[in-house]
């Protein structure tokens, strides 16, 4: 049987201030294996977006461990850890994260340049025109709508064809009729490039649109790891 893309074994993170130690994950296990999706879901606070980031790497669990595509996250450094996101993960956030100095195509033609990719200028063009901006190449994130600019975000993440793909609540800066049109893209793009979905989000229709979800109560995963 092959190994897990993704495996959390009995993760805990905890934050200490002025008023004592407060213990945002409790002993958090699931795994993944390529091409499934997880919508991670529960109430704001409950440690969804902590999760994520540690899923990532980009922030460090109190005890526990994380493989991701076979490597043990935090038995390296950070800079072998940025090394696994620019080989192995695509992001999308709510909040788009693009670059305001750089155009359309740069910001997709970014993470390929990143790899020491030659033909990241065709490989981004090819991205965007797929989702539908073969139009707005030269145009900047100010002149764009927040459809629009999630939709870069989109062609940035899947353009490097990643393993997987973290989402952190990607419709939550776009009304409903925008959002729903993102996330149809967002699906076709991971069915087409056989990316496993981790997806943060409060919206329980796009929740259904996963295989799977993980409900979090205050830190804890709720008893079950329901098959949608």
């Amino acid at each position: 049987m092959s190994e897990p893309i993704i495996a959390v074994e009995r993760v805990t993170k905890q934050v200490r201030d002025s008023t004592g130690t407060l213990t945002i994950l409790h002993d958090i296990d699931f795994a993944l294996d390529a091409r499934e999706s997880v919508a991670i879901v529960g109430a704001s606070g409950s440690g969804k977006s902590t999760l994520l980031a540690i899923i990532a790497g980009l922030d460090t669990p109190t005890s526990g461990t994380v493989r991701v595509c076979g490597v043990d996250l935090f038995k390296i450094d950070e800079d072998a850890r940025a090394a696994v996101r620019a080989q192995h993960l695509g992001f999308v956030f709510q909040s788009f994260q693009l670059l305001a100095n750089l155009n359309a195509l740069e910001n997709v033609m970014l993470p390929l340049e990143l790899q020491g990719r030659n033909d990241a200028r065709a490989q981004a063009t090819e991205m965007l025109r797929r989702v539908g901006l073969g139009e707005r190449l030269s145009h900047y994130p100010r002149v764009l709508s927040g459809g629009e600019q999630q939709r870069v975000a989109l062609a940035r993440a899947f353009v490097v064809r990643p393993a997987v793909l973290l989402a952190d609540e990607p419709t939550g800066s776009l009304d409903f009729a925008t959002g729903a049109t993102v996330m149809d893209l967002m699906f076709d793009l991971n069915r087409e490039a056989g990316t496993t979905l981790v997806l943060v989000t409060h919206d329980r229709a796009i929740a259904a649109r996963c295989e799977r979800q993980l409900r979090l109560e205050a830190g804890r995963v709720e008893p079950t790891l329901a098959v949608v």
